[in-house]
């Protein structure tokens, strides 16, 4: 697995990655680049129930950036379970041609978590969020991009004295009992999914560099 390194602050560091998998070929995406995503609640393959909600408000903001027009996810949620859809899993079996229908999106990003929250060990502590992800046409039903959303923070990153490590694993223990780390450390593995070069998405049409982007030209 290839991994790229970030700093996230003074005394911790975080490591970000994607599957070693072959270059994507873009001809499909291109020849259907949608121009609205509508983005259903993951599925969970976790035991932490809060991950599918906390990981649903964190990718809006990147899919934005890069030039899409996203459905708001709250208002989707809501609407879908307001239908007789209380679960991510009956969300994902709704028919294409019905999203297509009753919510007019040219794409639906579907995503399982895969991996998600802190891991204590003995002297140190891991963060980790993964989680898989494919872009589907809503006209044609084809596969447009697929991906892994990934990041992983250790308290013990860059640390070598086990004092030193053992408190900095208290301290993101203390931390973590007010806030959840894996939060922020979704926002930072979506936006490396959906803005890497080379496997990321392509930009939007909404995006000032969209006739730039050459990839799957």
């Amino acid at each position: 697995m290839s991994r790229g390194r970030m700093a996230l602050g003074a005394a911790l560091a975080t490591l970000v990655g994607c599957a070693t998998i072959p270059p994507p070929d873009y001809s499909g995406y291109r020849a259907h680049v949608p121009r609205s995503i509508l983005v259903l609640p993951p599925q969970n393959e976790t035991t932490d129930v809060t991950a599918p909600y906390d990981y649903l408000a964190t990718v809006t903001r990147p899919l934005a950036e890069a030039g899409y027009y996203v459905f708001p996810v709250a208002v989707i949620d809501a609407f879908l379970k307001e239908n007789g859809l209380p679960t991510a899993g009956e969300m994902h079996a709704v028919p294409l041609g019905r999203i297509r229908e009753v919510i007019g999106a040219d794409a639906v990003l579907y995503v399982t978590i895969e991996d998600w929250g802190q891991k204590y060990r003995v002297i140190s502590s891991d963060t980790v969020v993964k989680a898989r992800a494919s872009l589907i046409d809503v006209g044609t039903g084809e596969t447009l991009w697929t991906g892994i959303a990934f990041a992983q923070q250790s308290s013990a990153a860059g640390q070598s004295d086990p004092l030193a490590m053992l408190i900095a694993a208290l301290i993101t223990q203390v931390v973590s009992s007010a806030t959840d780390p894996a939060h922020g450390l979704a926002s930072t593995a979506n936006g490396v999914m959906v803005f890497d070069r080379n496997r990321g998405f392509l930009l939007g049409p909404r995006h000032p560099g969209f006739a730039q982007d050459v990839r799957g030209r």
